[in-house]
């Protein structure tokens, strides 16, 4: 069967070589975006100065393949590369079977502020693809020991399911939200994440989301819990230590390692 190559992106337009918007959209279709800001969770595995509290956004996108043809092809979509010390932690796909999680070789293209990889397997006809970014920026505001966090997203296409979920450092206190969430309950209802769930959002629609806090702890929240547990928290054997710490915040199920993110829920479960 012929192999078919597409590229996803909302920037096709300034591409003309490529194939039509219309066509690609009809190829893929963004199921469920999730998105997880993490405010002081941990820092970036190159990071040496670490003066500014870091700020961890992860995205998980469920696309699915409408066309009567296997797939395998690249994937561009746009990220904030003009915030403050923007750094790129870890880009990943699933297996078709979602049993296996591959690490991508990608590529930044900063004039139009997007990052692209190609899919590491083909993607069959009405099945899914799954694939995970982390990100770094420092971001986060601080006055004295208040600090905030306000998340912006513009879709850069059509989504069936949208989440973003704001996760609160440990020893965070006074949390102030805005909007309010409708409902505090997210990975079993647990005391420190807060998500916002909307059905369908379409492409060029803005989202905006502001998380404050009171914070006098320097440590993040991954160097608390090691601390508390008196030992590392456990890593995949990579080189890239803190993308397991994404896998488990940014998929909830923790597809490769849970732990990390875990933990975080125990230790809150446990002081509330």
């Amino acid at each position: 069967m012929k192999k078919l190559w597409f590229i996803f992106s909302i920037l096709l337009i300034l591409n003309p070589a490529l194939t039509a918007a219309q066509e690609n959209e009809n190829i893929l279709k963004m199921q469920e975006l999730s998105i997880k800001v993490m405010p002081e969770f941990t820092y970036h595995p190159n990071d040496v100065n670490k003066e500014n509290p870091p700020l961890l956004i992860g995205y998980q996108g469920t696309m699915l393949n409408q066309s009567e043809e296997p797939q395998k092809g690249q994937i561009e979509i746009p990220l904030p590369m003009e915030d403050k010390n923007f750094r790129i932690g870890y880009v990943a796909d699933y297996s078709s079977d979602l049993s296996k999680v591959y690490e991508i070789e990608y590529t930044i293209n900063q004039e139009k502020g997007t990052l692209s990889w190609i899919t590491s397997e083909e993607i069959q006809p009405n099945d899914i693809y799954k694939f995970v970014v982390e990100f770094y920026t420092d971001t986060i505001k601080v006055e004295k020991e208040k600090k905030s966090v306000a998340f912006q997203f513009k879709s850069f296409t059509d989504v069936g399911l949208f989440n973003v979920s704001l996760i609160q450092p440990l020893q965070a206190k006074n949390i102030e939200l805005n909007p309010a969430p409708e409902e505090k309950k997210t990975h079993a209802d647990e005391e420190g994440v807060y998500s916002y769930n909307f059905q369908g959002l379409k492409a060029g629609e803005e989202k905006s989301f502001e998380l404050s806090y009171d914070r006098t702890e320097t440590k993040t929240t991954i160097e608390l819990m090691e601390k508390q547990e008196q030992q590392p928290v456990e890593k995949v054997e990579n080189k890239k230590n803190s993308s397991v710490l994404s896998i488990a915040a940014v998929s909830g199920a923790g597809l490769l390692f849970a732990g990390a993110f875990t933990l975080f829920l125990k230790r809150n479960r446990k002081k509330n």
